[in-house]
């Protein structure tokens, strides 16, 4: 069910979770972006990421802000345990390059990439948009099948990343030996 943009700023005011509307098992969305990583663009295709394994893609309202800081700064730091769980991980914004390449050296660490969607047609085909263009504060776990296993929105930063990474684990856990 589509929440609207004032159910989103008072569960974000109130501290309350909103929901995310891609549900599990659903078919996420393949998209093709510019992105910047360490301050070096490049073309990001989702479908070209999930050939090495799972992949976060979380969305944040705008780059520089206090939260999304935050949020940046702690997937930074979590990046190396993604990785050796075989996961990868994106941000997205509506944020120009110019303004991602800054963004993606100093909060980002140059630890992963944050991608550009200025019209938000990528923002909007995951049911993350909070206003206008913006994102709201949403994360996927989507498996290399395509498929979401996992999704949590909510606009506080601070359990995005713990969060995703128990969804990871749990999925890793589940593959075994496959």
């Amino acid at each position: 069910m589509k929440r609207g943009f004032l159910y989103a700023l008072l569960a974000g005011i109130l501290g309350l979770p909103a929901e995310a509307a891609l549900k599990d098992g659903a078919l996420a969305p393949m998209f093709t972006t510019q992105a910047s990583l360490g301050g070096k663009e490049f073309t990001f295709t989702l479908a070209d990421a999930l050939k090495s394994g799972p992949v976060v893609l979380y969305f944040y309202p705008k780059a520089f802000t206090s939260g999304c800081t935050v949020e940046a700064h702690d997937f930074a730091a979590a990046t190396d345990e993604f990785k050796a769980l075989g996961a990868s991980v994106i941000g997205i914004s509506n944020d120009d390059i110019a303004t991602l390449n800054k963004f993606s050296v100093s909060e980002c660490q140059s630890k992963f990439p944050v991608g550009a969607d200025k019209d938000g047609k990528i923002i909007k085909s995951y049911d993350a948009a909070l206003l206008f263009s913006y994102a709201n504060r949403t994360s996927y776990v989507i498996t290399p099948d395509g498929k979401v296993i996992y999704s949590y929105t909510a606009l506080a930063p601070d359990k995005h990343v713990a969060n995703t990474m128990a969804a990871v684990k749990k999925w890793r856990a589940a593959q075994g030996n496959k």
